[in-house]
C-alpha cells in the first residue's frame, strides 16, 4: 500500500477519506488503485479479515484454470471499490429524489456503511469458498446457515471494536457494528438505509460486478466481461410506482450494459463455474472435509463457534489433506485422480433427455460414483428485477426491454461420474442404451 496525501471530494459533499490519518492505496489488477483510510486499514489488518488472504476465490478451480489463484481478500477490496463508485454515481444523479423519498440530509454516513458492508460481506466464507457451503451446520429449523450469517457474526464479534472504537469513526460517524451486520443480513433493523441494500445484494450488486471481471481476468477467459463503466455512468435511483419507494437501476442508455452483465454471468457459470471437472473437485473437497471436520460440519456462527470457525481456511485444510487426512477423497485431491464425467445432459434438458438420463443411470448401476445436478437462475424475473428509468421518467423491468433477458432460462444440467478406471466400461454400457 502506498500512502496518499490528497483530499477527495465528490458531488458537493466531502468524503472524509483520512480525517486523522493519510489514506493508503492497494494496487488492483482489475480496478487500478483502491483507496482506504486509516480506519478501514485498521479493519483490514484484523486477523478475521486477513484470513481472506488464505481463502481462494474459486476453490479448486486452479486445477482446471491455472490462473485461478486469486483470493477473497482482493475480491472484497474490489467490491468495496465498485460499491463506492456506484454509490457516488447514484448520489450525483439522484440526490434530490432520495432526499424527497427518504428524508436523507447527508450521504457521508451512509457511504461509509455501504463501503464497510461491501468490504466485509465475504468474511464468513469457509475454506475453498462456495464448496464449504455444503458443510455449514443447520439451524433448529433444519435450514442450513449461509456464509452471510457468519459474516454478520464476525462483524458483531471479532471486528466490533475495530469498527466502533477507531477515532475516525468516533469523531465523524458513530457507526455501530450492528448497522453493518443488519445491512448484510437484510434485517428489518436496517430500514433507514435499506435503499442501499441493492448495492450489496441484488441482481446488479457490486459483488457480481466485481467477481465477473476479476474471475475472467485471473482465469484468462473473456466470458465474464461487460461494460462496467457504462453501468457506473448510468446507474441512478428509479422512482417507485404507486407509492412504492425508489430502487436502484440504470437510465435508458444503460440497459444494454446491464443486459450484457446478465449474459456474462450466464457464460461464466456455463463455461467455468459448472465446468464438469471443477464440479468433480467440489465433490471431492466436500467429502474429504466431512471426514476432517469434527462432526463433519463447521461450528455454528454463535458464541465460541465464531472463533473456532475462523481457525479454518485453505491453509489449515490443505495441511490436513497433505498429512493424509480425508481418506480416498483426500488422496484423489492430492493426486489429481478426480472422478470422470461419463454422461451429461444439456443445460436445458427436454423430457426425452431426462428419460435418457434415467436409462443411462440404470445401465451404469454401481459404476456411477457420483451424480451432480447443477442448477442456477441467471436472472430471476419473479424477484426484484433490474430497473430501467426510461427517457419519459418511468421505471421498467429490464426483462420488458431485453429479449435475451426475457427469454433466458435456468440451468438444470446433470452429470454422472465414474472412476477413471471405469471410463471405458462406462462408455460401452452407455453405448448399449437406445437413443444415446
Amino acid at each position: 500500500m502506498v500512502p496518499r496525501n490528497d483530499l477527495v471530494r465528490r458531488h458537493n459533499y466531502t468524503i472524509m477519506i483520512f480525517a486523522m490519518a493519510k489514506p493508503f492505496e492497494f494496487r488492483c489488477p482489475v480496478h487500478g488503485f483502491i483507496e482506504v483510510d486509516a480506519w478501514e486499514r485498521e479493519i483490514i489488518s484484523q486477523p478475521a479479515f486477513q484470513r481472506l488472504r488464505r481463502i481462494r476465490q474459486l476453490g479448486w478451480t486452479g486445477y482446471i484454470y491455472p490462473g485461478a489463484t486469486h483470493t477473497r481478500f482482493e475480491h472484497s477490496l474490489g467490491v468495496m471499490h465498485v460499491a463506492t463508485r456506484l454509490f457516488d454515481a447514484i448520489v450525483e444523479r439522484s440526490a434530490g429524489l432520495l432526499q424527497e423519498a427518504f428524508g436523507y440530509e447527508s450521504f457521508d454516513r451512509h457511504r461509509r456503511i455501504v463501503r464497510l458492508a461491501a468490504l466485509l460481506h465475504d468474511l464468513g466464507h469457509g475454506p475453498f469458498s462456495h464448496a464449504a457451503e455444503e458443510l455449514l451446520p443447520a439451524k433448529p429449523s433444519g435450514v442450513k446457515f449461509k456464509h452471510e450469517a457468519y459474516s454478520a457474526a464476525i462483524v458483531r464479534g471479532p471486528l466490533r471494536s475495530a469498527i466502533e472504537e477507531h477515532q475516525v469513526n468516533q469523531a465523524n460517524f458513530a457507526i455501530k457494528a450492528d448497522e453493518i451486520a443488519d445491512l448484510l443480513e437484510d434485517s428489518s433493523k436496517a430500514a433507514g438505509i435499506v435503499f442501499w441494500r441493492e448495492l450489496i445484494d441484488s441482481q446488479m450488486d457490486a459483488d457480481r460486478l466485481d467477481y465477473l471481471l476479476r474471475d475472467s481476468y485471473h482465469l484468462g477467459v473473456r466470458y465474464g466481461r461487460y461494460d462496467v463503466d457504462r453501468i457506473a455512468n448510468t446507474i441512478c435511483a428509479v422512482p417507485g410506482e404507486e407509492g412504492k419507494a425508489p430502487r436502484i437501476g440504470v437510465s435508458e442508455g444503460g440497459w444494454h450494459a446491464a443486459e450484457s452483465m446478465v449474459l456474462a454471468r450466464y457464460y461464466m457459470f456455463a463455461q467455468v463455474y459448472f465446468h464438469k471437472t471443477r464440479v468433480a473437485y467440489d465433490h471431492h473437497i466436500v467429502e474429504a472435509m466431512k471426514l476432517i471436520l469434527p462432526n463433519g460440519t463447521f461450528p455454528k456462527p454463535q458464541n465460541n463457534g465464531v472463533a473456532e470457525y475462523l481457525k479454518w481456511d485453505d491453509w489449515k485444510s490443505l495441511g490436513c489433506l497433505a498429512n493424509g487426512k480425508g481418506d480416498d477423497h483426500g488422496r484423489r485431491l492430492r493426486e489429481r485422480d478426480h472422478y470422470r464425467m461419463a454422461f451429461g445432459t444439456t443445460e436445458h434438458p427436454e423430457p426425452s433427455e431426462i428419460d435418457q438420463l434415467k436409462a443411462v443411470r440404470d445401465q451404469l448401476g454401481t459404476v456411477v460414483r457420483h451424480e451432480m445436478t447443477s442448477t442456477k437462475s441467471w436472472y430471476a424475473k419473479d424477484k426484484p428485477q433490474i430497473r430501467v428509468l426510461t427517457d419519459e421518467g418511468h421505471g421498467r423491468d429490464l426483462s420488458t426491454l431485453s429479449l435475451p433477458v426475457a427469454n433466458i432460462g435456468g440451468h438444470d444440467q446433470t452429470f454422472l461420474y465414474v472412476d477413471k478406471g471405469d471410463v471405458e466400461e462406462a462408455r460401452k454400457l452407455i453405448g448399449e442404451v437406445d437413443n444415446v
